[in-house]
């Protein structure tokens, strides 16, 4: 009858990936993902348009704001 909300988390493999946020000089755009230490390959996973969509990225993968690194 009554809808709770559920914490929401979404695992990654956190052995060999780091959480990124991709930012274009060019044009500012960020996009928020994983990139691999040893390929160093980019996984998007979203687009950074706001604060919130951040907090958002960082909450629904359960990364620290101080693990996030930022790639140019």
């Amino acid at each position: 009858m009554f809808w709770k909300n559920k914490e929401e988390h979404i695992d990654y493999d956190k052995r060999g990936k780091i959480p990124v946020l991709h930012v274009s000089v060019c044009t500012g755009e960020k996009v928020a993902g994983f990139k691999d230490e040893i390929s160093g390959r980019f996984e998007d996973r979203m687009l950074i348009r706001n604060k919130r969509d951040l907090q958002e990225f960082l909450r629904l993968y359960g990364v620290e704001e101080e693990e996030l690194r930022k790639d140019w």
